[in-house]
């Protein structure tokens, strides 16, 4: 299976369209980034050029991959991916994890494609305070084998997040100091 920036990379001599307004060089308002062909595949709003409240990912066809919030350019609340699913229906859950200004904050769940539930995590200032995980068979891993799979996790929602950071940060509102 293809990464997300894999899937996201445009084919050679294919370009995407970003729509979003400008003030004073930088973006402002409503943000859509779009493939070639139409298909919307971000939408998310920028303020004084920061992004800021919900950035809506999706992959080829309109299904769901991520929603990731922002304030003051920092992730903050809970954000969601979603594994690939059939086409036409929604998509199993993959990772959902509570962000306070930059740092996860709370519980961070993640679950196998069939959907059962993989970990629950607690973090506290970005810092693993308790782990449970089951294996995809239903039965419970010990604590620190439940701590290993968190941090496995925890990297593997995190390369997920940098891909659709790098995806925003690749194609900016396209704005020009005057």
């Amino acid at each position: 299976m293809a990464s997300f920036a894999q899937e996201r990379q445009a084919p050679p001599g294919a370009t995407w369209k970003v729509v979003c307004g400008c003030r004073d060089g930088r973006g402002q308002g409503p943000y859509q980034l779009r493939s070639e062909d139409g298909d919307l595949r971000v939408a998310g709003a920028f303020n004084e050029g920061t992004r800021t409240g919900s950035f809506i990912f999706w992959r080829e066809g309109g299904v769901r991959e991520a929603h990731i919030p922002y304030d003051n350019g920092l992730r903050n609340g809970t954000v969601a991916t979603w594994y690939e699913g059939p086409p036409g229906r929604e998509p199993p859950r993959q990772f959902e994890s509570s962000w306070r200004h930059g740092v996860r904050e709370g519980q961070t769940r993640s679950w196998y494609a069939s959907g059962r539930l993989r970990s629950k995590i607690d973090y506290r200032s970005g810092q693993v305070i308790a782990a449970q995980a089951w294996r995809d068979d239903g039965a419970a891993l010990d604590e620190a084998a439940a701590r290993a799979l968190a941090m496995k996790d925890e990297q593997t929602a995190d390369a997920q997040y940098a891909e659709h950071d790098a995806l925003v940060r690749d194609h900016p509102p396209p704005c020009a100091e005057k």
